[in-house]
């Protein structure tokens, strides 16, 4: 893609996050991007995360890759509502359906969906797909840092 990740406009203080940090050189570093009025992130990870059943993924990365895109998507939604740069959200509130086996080494896409933008706080509608196949869904309740 020719734009810039979300995550990529975050101030450094900001970018350290396991998950979505692009200063964290251990973590996974997801980056996010506008899709028409959904947002996308694609994601593969390796065995190294592997659930206790071989060859799928461990339930908490699901969990964390459903954060840290809502949490992107949260605002990216709210800088594109109020024409104002990124700022920093986080998790309020998240709640993860798990409905199929979320299998490891293959690219699985994360979508979110912003239902209501209510000053700080931004609801996020997420599913993780892998070839296709809805293996999570999920919402989540993101609030900004305030500015300083």
């Amino acid at each position: 893609m020719l734009e810039k990740a979300f995550q990529d406009h975050y101030p450094d203080e900001f970018a350290h996050c396991y998950g979505c940090g692009r200063l964290n050189e251990g973590g996974l570093q997801i980056k996010s991007y506008w899709q028409g009025e959904e947002t996308v992130c694609h994601f593969t990870p390796d065995a190294k995360y592997s659930g206790g059943f071989p060859g799928f993924l461990y339930g908490g990365m699901i969990a964390s890759l459903l954060d840290c895109h809502g949490a992107a998507t949260a605002s990216a939604a709210k800088a594109r509502a109020e024409d104002k740069p990124l700022g920093r959200f986080v998790t309020a509130s998240l709640t993860v359906n798990f409905r199929a086996p979320t299998p490891i080494n293959t690219e699985l896409e994360i979508r979110g969906k912003v239902t209501e933008i209510k000053g700080r706080k931004v609801l996020v509608d997420l599913t993780l797909s892998a070839s296709g196949k809805l293996c999570a869904e999920g919402s989540a309740v993101m609030v900004q840092i305030p500015e300083k």
